[in-house]
């Protein structure tokens, strides 16, 4: 196949998965009560607290919010939450996107030679953009066409990977994507996408079996025909 996008996830395939829950996650959640006292009437802030309550009526949306954090529930108002409580903590230089150090070199080659790059992540899309724009290799932001969250629809499902290859104008058949986890490619290559799973060691990965699998970047490159870099791998803190 041709590949004309690559459609990748974030955590456990182009950032380590201990980042997301050993960094930002206890993050947001020391920062959520004062974030909410200082912000609650804000009108962003306030439509996502209205969306809680009508998730769950008669809670103290803060005891909801806390309980989606223990349990890490894939809902659209706490990931647009934590994504607001993250930009804090980026723009203040407390928080510093990870990155596989062989992610960006490749992404940067597959796009100065024409391959097309979206996300799909369970994260907010603000929370996306601030990790690829407060990166340990600067802002990548400028590298995609598309970022893309739950409010496209859920990620082990056919349809929201078919609703991303519309939105950007491209054939499912022309799209590979990028996961570390068998249910989502399952969905992927239900829409008609090519997949890969990342298996990186450092994560404890399982190998599925059910997709292509590589442990970096370079060797998607190779296994899909995309263009290798020439640029080496930087350290990723």
């Amino acid at each position: 196949m041709s590949v004309r996008l690559v459609l990748t996830d974030i955590e456990g395939t182009t950032s380590a998965i201990a980042f997301v829950k050993e960094t930002l996650f206890p993050y947001a959640e020391r920062a959520l009560d004062g974030f909410l006292a200082e912000r609650a009437g804000e009108p962003e802030v306030a439509a996502i607290l209205d969306d809680v309550r009508a998730l769950a009526p008669g809670q103290d949306p803060a005891v909801t919010l806390r309980g989606w954090m223990e349990r890490d529930e894939k809902v659209t108002p706490l990931k647009t939450l934590q994504g607001l409580i993250w930009r804090q903590g980026f723009a203040g230089g407390e928080v510093v996107g990870h990155l596989w150090p062989d992610v960006t070199p490749c992404l940067r080659a597959w796009r100065a030679a024409g391959v097309r790059l979206a996300v799909f992540s369970s994260g907010s899309v603000a929370a996306q953009r601030l990790l690829f724009g407060h990166s340990v290799a600067g802002d990548l932001t400028p590298l995609f066409d598309g970022f893309f969250d739950t409010r496209t629809g859920a990620k082990r499902e056919a349809a929201s990977y078919a609703a991303i290859a519309a939105a950007l104008g491209e054939r499912p058949g022309d799209v590979l994507f990028l996961s570390d986890v068998a249910e989502e490619l399952d969905a992927a290559r239900a829409a008609g996408m090519a997949t890969c799973q990342l298996v990186r060691a450092a994560d404890g990965t399982a190998e599925s079996g059910r997709h292509p699998a590589c442990s970096i970047f370079p060797d998607v490159a190779t296994r899909f025909g995309l263009p290798m870099p020439d640029e080496p791998a930087r350290d990723a803190a």
